[in-house]
C-alpha cells in the first residue's frame, strides 16, 4: 500500500492565517479558502469588507486548483486564448486565476483560493499561505 501527506488541521490554520497576514499587509478584503486534495473545504475566511461573491468564489478556485491539479491561472488562460469549450468542464468552475495547489513531496495534497481583489493579487494571497506552512 502507497502512502502520501495529508493537510492536518494545524496545516489548514497555517495556510489561513500566512495567506491572511498577506491579505492584511496590503489592506486587502477577500475569501480566503483551503481544501483537501478532492476540492472539500476544510478552512475559510472572509475577511472584513470582503465582497459576498467572494465566499463562493475562493472555494471553488481552490477546488478547481486542487482537481486539476495546477493554477487556477493555467485555465483562464486558455480559455482567453480561445479554448473555450474548456468553460464546460465538470466540475471547475473556480477557472480565474486565484487558486493555487499545495504540494508536498510530488504530492497535490490541497490547495489554496482566494478571491477579492485582482487575481494576479490572489494568487499572491494564495502563495503566502502555502509559503508560511512550506517555509519557502
Amino acid at each position: 500500500m502507497k502512502t502520501k501527506p495529508f493537510l492536518s488541521h494545524d496545516d489548514v490554520v497555517t495556510l489561513l492565517n500566512g495567506a491572511r497576514a498577506e491579505a492584511q499587509k496590503n489592506q486587502w478584503a477577500v475569501t480566503i479558502a483551503v481544501v483537501d486534495d478532492g476540492g472539500h473545504l476544510l478552512g475559510h475566511y472572509r475577511l472584513d469588507g470582503a465582497a459576498p461573491m467572494s465566499a463562493r468564489m475562493a472555494p471553488a478556485k481552490a477546488r478547481t486548483a486542487a482537481l486539476g491539479r495546477r493554477e487556477t491561472k493555467v485555465y483562464e488562460d486558455m480559455i482567453n486564448n480561445g479554448r473555450t469549450a474548456f468553460l464546460s468542464a465538470p466540475d471547475l468552475d473556480g477557472m480565474l486565476e486565484g487558486g493555487v495547489p499545495v504540494l508536498v513531496d510530488g504530492h497535490v495534497v490541497g490547495a489554496v483560493g482566494v478571491s477579492g481583489v485582482k487575481s494576479t493579487e490572489d494568487a499572491q494571497i494564495a502563495k503566502a499561505g502555502i509559503s508560511a506552512l512550506l517555509g519557502t
